[in-house]
């Protein structure tokens, strides 16, 4: 990977600040670029300075003229908070986005990665998800603008891949967490997490009995890199851990391991959202030799202590 230029969209975000990293300790040259909507400059303070990393503020929206080998878009805000807070911009930053990246990758001959998501299957009738399953999805709902721009973004990608030849990645990411979660985002882990340190009510959803699988943000990376670098397989590819844990039960791990007085209370479901939620990993097993092997309770405990100073 050394001497290799990558872009990552995205890249001051909570997954793309992870690649950065890892990226940049490979040796590649790196540059990151971010609208810094959801992004945060404090989660690449640490490479700043840094010779083999490069920062650009810009909205992938817009086109943009580089000269790279390798580009991994992750750029689009994943959590429900900050995607429906402007759901037109979400869908055009999933959409024309992916054009601008693959007409750029077209342009250059670079590799491009498209960072998916278990979104894609909608609020499933199959269990556990396996990459040919085609989904279950409102697209008319709240959850749409991001769940039907993630799946217009692999659309582009496979049209360019058979049409224009373009050298195509997809994984399809479930649910992540670890250090550099945004304190206000929305999602699961950080809210409990936040919530119970806080000592403030942990928020459950519905009775609490539907299910998701929690992976750790390095192995994630490190699945992602995989598949980068894996040659002749397009994928799509599910990345996530396979162990199935209901919210009720997380929030009782987080209230346990926070040693939190909070209590739970119990709302309404959102529209849309998923019961169930579990990759079928057997493709990347098979083809990319990867799977996670940090368990939920050493991730949280690495997640706690990155909150706990984020929040004091």
């Amino acid at each position: 990977m050394k001497g290799l230029r990558v872009l990552v969209t995205g890249g001051a975000g909570f997954l793309g600040s992870h690649l950065c990293d890892r990226l940049v300790a490979k040796g590649a040259d790196v540059l990151c670029l971010d609208n810094f909507f959801t992004g945060s400059k404090r989660n690449i303070s640490q490479l700043m300075g840094n010779p083999n990393f490069e920062l650009i503020r810009h909205d992938l929206v817009e086109p943009i003229f580089l000269e790279v080998d390798q580009i991994y878009n992750l750029a689009c805000p994943a959590s429900p908070v900050h995607s429906q807070f402007n759901p037109v911009k979400t869908v055009k930053t999933s959409v024309m986005g992916a054009i601008n990246m693959l007409g750029l990758a077209k342009r250059v001959h670079a590799r491009i990665l498209q960072a998916s998501t278990s979104e894609v299957y909608g609020d499933p009738l199959e269990h556990p998800q396996k990459e040919s399953y085609w989904g279950h999805v409102n697209p008319i709902g709240r959850r749409s603008c991001y769940d039907e721009g993630k799946r217009v973004a692999e659309t582009l990608m496979m049209d360019y891949h058979r049409q224009n030849r373009v050298d195509v990645r997809i994984v399809r990411i479930f649910n992540t967490y670890g250090p550099r979660m945004a304190v206000s985002d929305g999602r699961v882990v950080s809210n409990f997490i936040v919530q119970a340190l806080r000592n403030e009510d942990i928020t459950v959803y519905g009775d609490g009995s539907q299910t998701r699988s929690f992976c750790f943000v390095s192995d994630m990376i490190d699945g992602m890199i995989r598949m980068m670098n894996c040659e002749g397989f397009t994928g799509p590819v599910n990345l996530g851990n396979p162990g199935e844990f209901s919210i009720k039960h997380l929030a009782e791990l987080v209230l346990e391991m926070t040693g939190s007085r909070s209590a739970i209370a119990y709302k309404a479901l959102p529209e849309d959202d998923p019961i169930q939620r579990r990759p079928d990993i057997s493709l990347a097993k098979g083809r990319l030799g990867w799977e996670p092997g940090v368990a939920l309770e050493k991730g949280l405990k690495e997640t706690i202590k990155y909150f706990k100073e984020a929040i004091m």
